[in-house]
This record gives structure tokens, sequence and C-alpha cells, in this order.
């Protein structure tokens, strides 16, 4: 970012930078900015004043955000709060933008909602005000408050909805806690009333997912709200006792058992007699395409029935995926899946599970001694430096006054190609470009750093109208669109990216974008191709060193050509 950067400016990317991870340090931000630390000090504190975030000795993080408007909420929302927070965190990964879904009113489920402020569209149907004045916060929301008497506690019990409303919604997923659970009884409450209105609820949705800490478990009160055969998934927290996996067996949810930066998801009622445990180390869960990634191999997982995931998050970071995997290794896992930016850490991480005998997937980062997964980065990016070109030719005559180049130096010689192949497409349609029209910036992996970057790049261009934008990433895609779209720069740029995950897609219905088109990599679709190319390794299998998705490149509905 400039140094002569506005104070607004600034503070914008300080908040996107807290978007994008757990918290922000006034050291590294300070360099990256460009400004004394005391400057992003100020700005810290001006932010906390206004509720944006909550200052820290040496930095911020996000607001804690408590409720506020009944005491006796608030006085439950305070027990257990760790526990609850590593739930509701892990759970609402399984919300998607446009769900239709039942909250109850429960303070797991409150946290559960202060989690999902990325997510646009949702219609949310709930007996808790807190959690229904949360969530109507967000404009695009529609919630639904199931009307009633209210307890002391600010919660409706007695339903004045008809089971008709709730039935003709077609709700996708009942989010629900419980005062109590057990194998026989399984979700139970002291109030009837309460119950009865959440049975309702429960009976409304297609699939039932619990999130109970492990003080609940064992606990059985008056009035059962839902039986254990409803329940598709359970969530609870790391202090549970291994023995009510055993338990459930009968029942067969997906228990999910989570911990601050991991989860092991258990699959007890496996009907193939081998049954394996398998770890899947994630690039980062900030980021749309890598939680698809997970996702996706959660659901296939699931299907397949005879495997236990432990998952974790390397956060982007190398010092933090050398610590996940001593995690994994820890639970004495089958096969590790293991997908990680840095490829000098890499090799350190094969050691270790080498070292152990364990079997490895890499997923498009390679390793050495891996089974590689993924992307043929050149191809991949040769379509859409070739699509750049076309683009360029047929809207600015082929002309080109700068060419910036987002890389990621971290990930290696193999994901860099992605790179080398857009600019040798590009070149194969406008012809060479010199060097010194060329300028290369570090994307950092991350929209935030990106967005920076290429800020500071146009604000240097000034006299520049003519700029192609080629991206390692679409996390680098969204930036350098943020970038142009805030210095109201659109129309001289034009950006191709490579991933096209959801934020992408969506940007791509807009016939005024800058982004031209991505080049698809389907990350919803790997976990269909991952988990059986591992039962393949596990079970002796031969299998190929290197295993290539399909790729396409999807492109912007047409645009008005401008002369």
């Amino acid at each position: 970012m400039a140094k002569n950067s506005t104070t607004f400016e600034r503070r914008r990317r300080l908040l996107s930078f807290l978007n994008d991870q757990p918290g922000i340090r006034i050291l590294e931000v300070a360099r990256l900015l460009h400004v004394s630390e005391g400057t992003i000090r100020n700005d810290l504190n001006a932010l906390a004043i206004e509720g944006h975030l909550e200052r820290v000795r040496g930095g911020g993080v996000p607001t804690d955000d408590r409720p506020a408007y009944s005491a006796a909420f608030a006085a439950r929302f305070r027990v257990h709060q760790s526990r609850k927070r590593q739930i509701a965190k892990w759970a609402a990964e399984m919300v998607e933008d446009r769900d239709t879904i039942v909250f109850d009113a429960s303070t797991t489920v409150y946290y559960m909602a202060q989690f999902l402020k990325e997510r646009r569209g949702l219609t949310i149907v709930t007996n808790g005000v807190e959690v229904g004045r949360k969530l109507a916060q967000e404009s695009s929301h529609t919630v639904m408050l199931l009307g009633g008497v209210l307890n002391s506690d600010g919660v409706p019990v007695t339903d004045l909805v008809s089971d008709q409303f709730l039935k003709d919604l077609h709700i996708k997923t009942a989010f629900v806690s419980c005062a109590g659970f057990t194998a026989e009884a399984g979700l139970t409450e002291r109030d009837i009333r309460d119950a009865q209105l959440k049975g309702k609820m429960i009976a409304a949705a297609s699939s039932v997912v619990a999130l109970i800490d492990s003080s609940k478990f064992g606990k059985a009160y008056l009035s059962p709200s839902a039986r254990p055969d409803q329940i598709a998934r359970i969530f609870t927290d790391s202090d549970l006792d291994h023995a009510w996996i055993e338990q459930l067996r009968s029942a067969c949810p997906t228990i999910t058992v989570c911990n601050t930066d991991s989860v092991s998801n258990y699959s007890p009622c496996a009907t193939e007699a081998r049954h394996f445990q398998i770890g899947f180390a994630n690039l980062g869960e900030n980021m749309p395409f890598s939680v698809d990634v997970r996702r996706g191999i959660e659901r296939a997982a699931q299907a397949a029935g005879n495997i236990d995931l432990v998952l974790a998050d390397n956060q982007l970071s190398g010092k933090v995926a050398l610590q996940v995997a001593d995690h994994i290794l820890a639970k004495k896992p089958d096969l590790v899946i293991e997908y990680q930016i840095d490829e000098q850490v890499g090799r350190r991480i094969m050691e270790k599970f080498q070292q152990a005998h364990i079997p490895v997937i890499a997923v498009d980062i390679p390793m050495v001694g891996a089974t590689y997964f993924g992307v043929n980065h050149y191809q991949a990016g040769l379509v859409a430096g070739g699509a750049l070109g076309n683009w360029l030719k047929n809207h600015w005559n082929g002309h080109l006054d700068r060419l910036i180049i987002l890389a990621e130096p971290r990930a290696g010689a193999l994901p860099a190609s992605r790179i080398q192949g857009q600019l040798d497409g590009l070149q194969s349609v406008v012809g060479a470009i010199p060097a010194d029209r060329q300028l290369t910036l570090n994307c950092g992996n991350t929209s935030s750093i990106s967005e920076a970057a290429v800020v500071d790049a146009l604000k240097r261009l000034q006299d520049a109208h003519h700029i192609a934008v080629i991206c390692f990433n679409d996390g680098a895609t969204i930036g350098a669109l943020a970038a142009a779209r805030g210095l109201q720069r659109e129309q001289d740029v034009a950006i191709v990216g490579q991933g096209a995950d959801r934020r992408v897609n969506e940007e791509l219905k807009n016939p005024n974008s800058c982004i031209i088109g991505s080049t698809a990599y389907m990350p919803e679709r790997y976990g269909e191709q991952l988990i059986p190319l591992a039962l393949k390794i596990l079970r002796g299998e031969p299998v190929s060193p290197a295993v290539y998705i399909e790729h396409t490149f999807v492109q912007a509905v047409p645009q008005v050509e401008t002369a």
C-alpha cells in the first residue's frame, strides 16, 4: 500500500486482513502497509472503539460479539464457552449460501451464527430471539421467528405456526442442541413445551445436526425432542469419552469431535470389515477453495462408510503445517492427505510420515515421495492465458500497457508453472511481452495481501489504461478485483484466475466485471477421487504416481464491446 493512502483505505485493509486470518499483528501489517507501528496501533484502537475488532497485546482479533438481549441467555452463553465455540466453528462449515435451515434457541447455535458472517441469502427458521436478531443483521437473509409464549429466558416455547408451514419450506438442515443426550433417549429437554416445538422443527428438516458439548452426554431429562436414529451428525468437543463412539454404532450418526484447529470424524456403523483412519491437513480454512475440498472429502468419506477422518488446518503457514503433521501423527492414521503451500516445509513433513511408514497423498502442491493429486498446472495456466489473449485482441485490439503477475513463490516450481502457462498462452495470442512491461508481485495466497499489492501497483500506474493480470489462484483474483474496484479502475484492468472458486463464479455473473474468466478445478469434486485413491493405496492396489483432475476455462457472461 502506498504511504499516502487514506486512513479509510488503510483501515479497510486491516478489516480485510482480519477476515482472512484469526488475528493481526501490528509489526507485520505495519511492514506490509509501509506505515509506522504507531499508525497501525491508532487504527486498531479506532476500529476497536467502533466495535469492528477487539484489541489484544500486539494486535487485534475479531470481536467476541456477546448477546445483549437476555440476562438469562447471557448467563448460559458463558457456560463451557470454549467447547461451544469449537463445536460452532466447525458446524458452521456445513452451511452454504442460500440454504434454508432451522436453528433452535440454544447458546451453542448462537455461537454458530457468529461464524456465518460470510454467508449470503440464507433462509432461517428459528425459535431463538437472540439467534434471529443476530442473523437478521445481514440484509440478504430471510429470518422467520416462530411465534409463541416467551419463557423467562426469552425463548418462545409454544408454536403458533402450523406444521404445514414448516413442511412447505423444504428445510435442508436443522441445527439443534439439547439439555441432555443418551444413546437410548436421544436429545432431551427439561421443558416439555420446548421439546415439542423443537421436535416439530426437527421433523420439518431433511437432515438433523446436533451440537452437543461433552457435559451433556449421559444426561436424560423429561422430554425427548429427537431419537438417536433421527440425527445424521453430532458435533461435540474433545473432552468426550471415546466410549460414546462405540455406544452410538447402532444409531449410525457421523460423530465430529472438535478441537480449536482440528476435528476428527467418526463413522461408527461401517459395514466393511476393515476400518481406516485418514488424516487431512487442509491448506487454509479461510479460503473458499480449500473449504470446498475439505467438504468434498468429508462427503466421500461418509459415503464410503469405513473411514474416520482427522481434519486439521495448515493456516497457509509452513510452521503450522509442521505442527499439524505432529498432531495427525499422534492419531496414528493409516494414510494422510496433505494440502499445504510451502515446498521446503513439505520435505520435512514427508520425512515425518515416511519414518512412521504412513503413505501420503499431496494435493496440488507436490511432495517428494507422495502420490500427487491435483491440477496439471501448466495446462491449466495455458488455457487461461490463451483466453486472456483473445479477450485483449477482441476488446483492446491486443494492446497491453502492463502485465501484472500475482505469483506465490512458496509453492515451488511445479505450481509456478501455472503462471508460466498463463504467460505462454497470453503471448501466443498477443506476441512477446517485454520484461520491462511485466510486474511480478507476491500474492501471499490471500485476497487481502493481493489487494494491497495491486492497489499499490495501480497507484504507480496512473497513466496505464490497458493492464492485464494473471493470478496464482482465485484468492489473488479476488484481491486484484477489489483493488481495481476500490480505485474505480475496473475499465483499465482485465483479470484471469485459477480455480474458479465460488466467489469468482458469482462475480462472473456480473457483465461489467473485469474478471474475464478462470480455469475451473472444481474443488467440490476432489473428494470423489481422493477417497477412492486413498482406499486403493491402503488396500495395496497399484496407483499412478500422479493423478490429474480435469479442468476447463469458465468465462464471464458476454460483455457489450466498447470502442
